[in-house]
């Protein structure tokens, strides 16, 4: 039999320039790109201060983890718990209310009490077995039924 190697710590993530990641080194590099970027479109002082804060926002999403998780994984976690609705709690004082009121709005008339028909067990082994011959047979007192070519 032949043995395959498992591949272990595959939570590890790719380390390319010392102990920097792939994902850190983009980050940083996005970081970098967006300051080069400010430093032709600002004036010194403008710059310096916009370079600091990107910087500080950049390394924070690059290197800092929360509980195991990457810092901008967090913040999407983050951004989809505030977007979705707040937890649901039972409330069974409402419910009575809106009973009353759901009471008042519907209004429903029965007619008629169509009868539930009850199949014999005799039927039931027929229908089974019309079922697995894929309609091949078509019960007691019919002829089968014969097979197209398509």
């Amino acid at each position: 039999m032949q043995q395959f190697t498992v591949p272990q710590f595959i939570d590890v993530e790719d380390k390319i320039i010392g102990p920097i990641t792939t994902r850190q080194f983009l980050i940083m590099l996005a970081g970098c790109m967006l300051v080069a970027i400010l430093y032709k479109l600002l004036d010194f002082t403008a710059f310096l201060t916009f370079s600091v804060l990107i910087f500080a926002v950049f390394g924070s999403l690059a290197f800092f983890k929360i509980n195991g998780m990457a810092m901008h994984f967090f913040i999407l976690n983050f951004l989809e718990t505030l977007r979705k609705a707040p937890k649901r709690v039972w409330d069974h004082t409402r419910k009575k209310e809106w009973g009353k009121e759901i009471e008042d709005d519907i209004k429903i008339e029965i007619k008629e009490i169509i009868p539930v028909k009850e199949f014999s067990g005799s039927r039931l082994g027929e229908l089974s077995l019309i079922v697995d011959t894929r309609g091949m047979y078509r019960g007691e007192g019919r002829e089968k039924v014969k097979e197209l070519d398509l």
